[in-house]
């Protein structure tokens, strides 16, 4: 068979791609505890390309385990005060004791030169990220298939003692409360489901045309017959 002979599908799939400039994403994904947020944050960012995670910056004490630049920033009070009020964080929060923000300025980098940030964040610091950027922000929220799973997967992580995991259980349910206010909802009763209905999210999203700024140059082009 000739090459002529070929699906003009197939036929096109051997040219290169036209890669057209976009502005990036930022993906959030939420979920209750245990319903698998990191997980799927986990493969996503094993995955795909032109990607990374958003990395916070604290002013909890780093842990043994952590890496200052890999898992937070550490920072010091005045330092997270003072960025806080000159409007240097997207989203930011004070969890038992200790602040919690995203620092815009990456972020803001990162979008403009067409990469896409993944946030693993709670609905709250969801809504705060669409207030400050609505055009850029995406979000998915993760359920379990059921209550009952859903105490399995904490119990068998065997992170947190009984009366922890019941504190997390009932801090789900207002956690799913919140469902509404994401713009996708995805049951996690099959990782692998799941995570390829993540990956379409994705892959739609850097194709929509509100972020496609390369389109009208690359069609000036087309019309000018400079690209062959």
């Amino acid at each position: 068979m000739s090459s002529a002979d070929l699906p003009q599908a197939h036929q096109s799939s051997r040219n290169p791609r036209v890669e057209i400039a976009r502005r990036g994403v930022m993906l959030v994904l939420s979920s209750p505890s245990g319903a698998g947020k990191g997980t799927l944050s986990r493969l996503v960012l094993d995955t795909e390309t032109d990607i990374k995670l958003s990395i916070s910056v604290t002013t909890r004490p780093r842990r043994p385990s952590e890496v200052h630049g890999v898992h937070y920033h550490f920072i010091s009070v005045p330092e997270f005060e003072s960025l806080r009020d000159r409007n240097g964080l997207l989203e930011w929060a004070e969890v038992h004791g200790n602040y919690y923000g995203t620092p815009i300025a990456p972020v803001e980098q990162a979008i403009a030169d067409g990469r896409d940030v993944l946030f693993d964040i709670d609905w709250q610091g969801a809504a705060q990220l669409v207030e400050r950027m609505p055009d850029d922000v995406v979000t998915i929220f993760i359920l379990p298939p059921s209550m009952g799973e859903l105490r399995q997967r904490l119990q068998r992580r065997a992170e947190d003692a009984a009366d922890v995991i019941e504190k997390r259980l009932k801090n789900s349910s207002r956690e799913m409360a919140e469902w509404s206010r994401f713009d996708y909802v995805i049951v996690n009763d099959d990782l692998d489901a799941a995570f390829a209905d993540v990956k379409a999210i994705l892959r739609a999203e850097r194709l929509k045309r509100k972020r496609r700024m390369g389109v009208q140059p690359f069609i000036d082009r087309l019309i000018a017959g400079d690209l062959g």
